[in-house]
């Protein structure tokens, strides 16, 4: 199932109202940039759990960013086989590839219902021409999503089973948790065994088996809805890893 086109007309969330202004998680916009964004913006686009949000080997027009929900990136081998790359939380861009590349090397799932802001591929030059800091922030965005993937590299081809589970669910964990998809009522990520089988490289069966020891040590719980991490620190510290040191992350 393929998302359909961004919804004419208003949206429904203005610019100026973003929920994702008001996380500290995220650094403001200074007047001039908002007016910029508001203006970049063409709408919004609300996506079904499970479908496809931009399918690789094609060419959009626009490129999102994540208003709610939760998605990933993937790519599939000819035989079906998939291996997904990274988690597009709220604030993340997706579609970027495609506008410099030509077309997408990737594709985007919906992990949960998601909203995405939509905004106009042809529109991207202004930004560039007209405000350096957004552009910068771009920049970052693209850094940054190279550094990640890097950590994921080396979490698939040096850290043993037990030791990238716990690495992804600690990644996954603090990044649900700074934009409010885990909070207070709602504590489990909403993965399923089998999104982290394809992201670690593992069998089902073995990300079963690696989940179970998790469970043992009583650093995470799987339910229907996801896995719920029971104690973030032993978790970061069986990974091997230095968890997120971000603070005022951009967005557009």
């Amino acid at each position: 199932m393929t998302a359909a086109g961004p919804a004419s007309g208003k949206w429904h969330t203005p610019c100026e109202k973003c929920p994702l202004r008001g996380l500290k998680h995220f650094r403001d916009f200074s007047a001039r940039e908002l007016e910029f964004v508001s203006q970049f913006k063409v709408g919004e686009l609300s996506v079904e759990r499970g479908a496809t949000v931009l399918v690789e080997g094609t060419h959009s027009p626009h490129i999102y960013t994540v208003l709610n929900g939760l998605g990933f990136r993937y790519k599939l081998l000819s035989d079906g086989r998939r291996q997904i790359m990274n988690y597009a939380f709220p604030g993340d861009l997706v579609g970027l590839q495609g506008v410099l590349m030509g077309e997408l090397d990737h594709s985007v799932e919906a992990l949960t219902p998601i909203t995405l802001c939509v905004f106009e591929r042809s529109k991207l030059d202004r930004l560039f021409t007209r405000h350096a800091s957004l552009a910068y922030d771009l920049t970052w965005i693209a850094a940054h999503e190279e550094r990640i993937l890097d950590e994921h590299l080396l979490s698939i081809g040096r850290r043993s089973a037990v030791e990238r589970t716990a690495y992804l669910l600690s990644y996954i964990h603090q990044r649900a948790r700074a934009v409010g998809l885990v909070n207070g009522g709602r504590k489990a990520i909403p993965l399923t065994q089998q999104h982290l089988a394809d992201t670690l490289g593992l069998s089902l069966v073995h990300t079963n088996k690696t989940i179970r020891k998790l469970a043992d040590r009583k650093l995470v719980r799987w339910q229907d809805g996801g896995c719920e991490v029971l104690e973030p620190d032993g978790l970061l510290k069986l990974s091997g890893w230095e968890g997120l040191k971000e603070t005022g992350r951009p967005f557009i």
